[in-house]
């Protein structure tokens, strides 16, 4: 009885281990996108095939989640919110990494081409290439590791959706969109967070070198095009006028954000436009969800 116990326990232990190498919470936003995507596509949501959406791109993104921490090991060792994951403290091995990321996208593949589509599946299988072994090596080398990784990272919404049409076209593109150029302030209010950390395991996620008015102008910027983008969808008749307003005036709210971050650059804005990100994404996807046409 007491070896069944330990057994248990081992296997609990190990669970917990691939949950954090699949960073868990981040993977579950990811996929809400991908859910969100396909709802709004379908006419009538098949909800077993929702079920398997969300296991199949729970997969895809927890291995490409580990690669990334499979090529960063030793760089994680130098930030504080990374050095306690399970390959720098020697939890998980980098050959058990290697293993699970590859069950993980094969079950993944499978699943996205027996039951949904090729395209879809390609989306998926690009979307893991793009960021573990493009986006994350780039990471060392320049600020152009973040608009390639807002590639991917923008994937989920049109994997959603193609996933529901078999099809590509203007309204997958949009998803696509304004996903995108929602990374940027997101990413860069974490940058600007941790860069006394970036700029210690020498990684460069800023759009400038310092934490100054610049570099908040330039995340402004890119903040900017939410506004417009946001209307895009009712513009294509895919949801009605009301989400358009709702999604123009979190635009501006968010935009309003960096205004502050401009004015102040202290850590405080950039916290709190981190969170205006997070609130941003996905109140703005549940509206369009509530208004689809």
């Amino acid at each position: 009885m007491e070896r069944v116990i330990l057994v248990k326990e081992a296997l609990v232990e190990r669970l917990a281990v691939y949950v954090e190498l699949i960073k868990l919470k981040l993977t579950l936003a990811v996929v809400f996108s991908g859910v969100f995507g396909y709802c709004l596509a379908s006419q009538s949501v098949i909800w077993w095939k929702v079920a398997v959406l969300v296991i199949a791109s729970i997969a895809i993104t927890g291995a490409a989640n580990i690669i990334n921490q499979i090529i960063e090991k030793d760089s994680d060792r130098f930030m504080k919110r990374t050095a306690v994951r399970p390959l720098p403290t020697g939890r998980a091995t980098v050959t058990e990494a290697a293993w699970v990321s590859l069950v993980l996208f094969s079950l993944s593949v499978f699943l996205f081409v027996y039951v949904f589509n090729i395209r879809a599946a390609s989306l998926a299988v690009l979307s893991l290439l793009l960021y573990g072994f493009v986006y994350t090596p780039l990471k060392r080398r320049g600020q152009i590791a973040v608009f390639i990784g807002a590639l991917p990272g923008a994937f989920p919404p049109m994997i959603g959706w193609v996933a529901a049409t078999d099809q590509f076209g203007w309204a997958p593109g949009i998803l696509f969109a304004i996903q995108f150029f929602w990374q940027f302030p997101h990413f860069w209010a974490i940058g600007w967070l941790a860069f006394d950390e970036y700029k210690k395991a020498g990684i460069q996620m800023m759009p400038g070198k310092a934490k100054d008015s610049d570099t908040a102008f330039r995340i402004m910027l890119y903040t900017l095009f939410l506004v417009p983008v946001g209307w895009l969808p009712y513009m294509l008749g895919m949801t009605g006028i009301h989400s358009a307003f709702i999604a123009m005036i979190g635009g501006i709210l968010f935009l309003a954000q960096t205004f502050h971050l401009m004015r102040t650059c202290t850590d405080k804005a950039a916290l709190q436009m981190m969170f205006g990100s997070l609130i941003y994404l996905p109140v703005v996807q549940i509206v369009y969800l509530l208004d689809k046409v």
